[in-house]
């Protein structure tokens, strides 16, 4: 195994998968290191490279925000008729739910107060 020198003299950007695995195997390596220490150092820096090959090649798209509300529905064991809060009337409810009518701002605002869903993934529909 390369030092600890070595290693961070050939730190530079990911840029193929080979690469990537390699450089999840100095992670794998190095996570149980003493804190403060030069590994835990080479840690912080390998991990700062994987996060950023990670965020180019293996982006999460938000998902479909009428999909986001049905799963906070089940998650919160709630029923249509307590959606009207959010929706206005329990047809708009059926409307959005059913992909017939677009979520509108005011019902987003609301949406993003009472049930939690991010207003990045509310906007992406």
């Amino acid at each position: 195994m390369k030092t600890i020198v070595e290693i961070k003299s050939e730190l530079r950007a990911i840029h193929s998968d080979p690469e990537y695995r390699e450089y999840l195997k100095i992670i794998d390596s190095l996570v149980d290191c003493d804190e403060n220490s030069p590994e835990e150092q080479l840690l912080e820096l390998v991990s700062l490279l994987v996060e950023d090959y990670e965020s180019r090649h293996f982006a999460i798209e938000p998902p479909d925000p009428v999909d986001a509300i049905k799963l906070k529905i089940q998650e919160f064991g709630l029923k249509r008729k307590d959606l009207v809060a959010y929706f206005g009337s329990p047809s708009r409810v059926s409307e959005v739910l059913n992909g017939k009518r677009p979520l509108t701002l005011e019902m987003m605002r609301k949406i993003h107060k009472g049930l939690g869903i991010s207003a990045e993934t509310l906007l992406a529909g």
